[in-house]
């Protein structure tokens, strides 16, 4: 009798362990598709301010605080831009001083929690930039998306969709060359953004139905007068691209793609995401879970980056060390299709910054890849 006893509770204990597993599981695959704007991306990690004056800021030493170039540093209620490392200033091995650009919003002080973001601006092309532009509303599927249009002469219109953890502010990262080259910019927000519908769940699809938003936008740029248009996305935004481009309704108004850190693998960028605040042992039910809740269909998504489909000229820039889309993604497309893919690598940036790292490096790609659609 205390044997049956005995096997009862232990039963009962690992189908209440079990249970809770699910559970937590499910709750951690929520927050894995929770990546909206200023949510910090794995790999950038918060970090303490430990001193500011009018040029520089003092910065606790992390792989991300060390990176050349550009980038934003972002809390709530605060946002600023800092340049390169300062070469020829002692300070202590574990900090870094850095070039402060400027404090955008906010209050940047000793003692500050912030998070690396590849987004540098804040605003609108005008506020921000002094780029005239046109607010143009997309007709989305749960709702009007609010987009900027920037004019030019060019007949080929650039579309610029943002990726996980950002806003349609990122863009602006390379709307001035972009502007300099004469081309059109169109550049939307997508649902769950500031200004758009918001997802009755809460929880983003990295891509898999932001593409409709991409494809409406495709859409409002041929009736403002583009006879083909290449799409230039980052992170999930990249993947969303993708997707809209194997549309049979969309591809043949698309001449060209711009991958930046595209997501090719919805499990290994779930993985990553779980991974910020899930145990371990707990992130395949994590991944699990999201997937199912999202109506993500990998396959789906190897079938859009199957290079034998590929019709259009690619570029794909992407960073070895992304701890959100594999590289070698990237790497083996462009291995398997030479003829139409370029494949840029910008080392140490992580995700979605390969601007940040090496803008001049960044724009003169760009600059090679789009001179035909000019």
């Amino acid at each position: 009798m205390h044997l049956v006893r005995t096997t009862a509770w232990t039963a009962a204990t690992a189908i209440g362990a079990g249970t809770a597993a699910l559970a937590a599981g499910r709750y951690a695959g929520t927050a894995a598709l929770r990546t909206g704007p200023g949510t910090p991306l794995p790999g950038e990690h918060p970090l303490t301010v430990h001193a500011t004056d009018a040029g520089t800021v003092t910065l606790a030493r992390t792989p991300s605080s060390v990176r050349p170039g550009t980038h934003g540093i972002a809390a709530p209620g605060l946002h600023a831009i800092v340049g390169p490392p300062v070469a020829d200033v002692s300070h202590p091995h574990d900090r870094v001083v850095r070039h402060l650009v400027r404090v955008v919003h906010g209050d940047l002080r000793a003692g500050a929690r912030v998070h690396f973001t590849p987004q540098v601006h804040a605003g609108d092309p005008h506020g921000a930039l002094g780029i005239v532009h046109r607010d143009v509303d997309l007709p989305g599927e749960d709702g009007t998306l609010p987009a900027w249009f920037v004019p030019g002469a060019r007949d080929t219109c650039v579309v610029a969709v943002h990726g996980l953890g950002t806003t349609r502010e990122h863009p602006m990262v390379v709307l001035p060359f972009l502007h300099r080259s004469r081309l059109p910019v169109l550049v939307p927000a997508l649902r769950g953004d500031p200004g758009a519908p918001r997802p009755a769940d809460g929880i983003g699809r990295l891509g898999a139905a932001e593409r409709y938003d991409v494809a409406a936008a495709v859409a409002e740029a041929v009736r403002r007068g583009a006879r083909r248009v290449v799409l230039l996305g980052w992170s999930t935004g990249a993947t969303a691209a993708l997707l809209a481009a194997a549309d049979p309704h969309v591809a043949p108004r698309v001449g060209g793609l711009v991958l930046d850190s595209p997501v090719l693998d919805w499990d290994a960028a779930l993985h990553a995401l779980a991974g910020r605040r899930t145990p371990a042992a707990l992130r395949p039910l994590a991944v699990h879970s999201a997937r199912a809740r999202a109506g993500l269909d990998q396959g789906e998504l190897r079938a859009a980056a199957d290079p034998a489909r590929l019709t259009v000229p690619t570029l794909l820039v992407h960073a070895p060390d992304d701890p959100v889309a594999p590289w070698h993604h990237s790497r083996d497309l462009a291995a398997r299709r030479p003829d139409l893919v370029t494949l840029r690598t910008v080392r140490d940036a992580g995700h979605s910054a390969l601007w940040n790292v090496d803008p001049a490096g960044y724009e003169e790609a760009l600059r090679r890849f789009l001179t035909p659609f000019m």
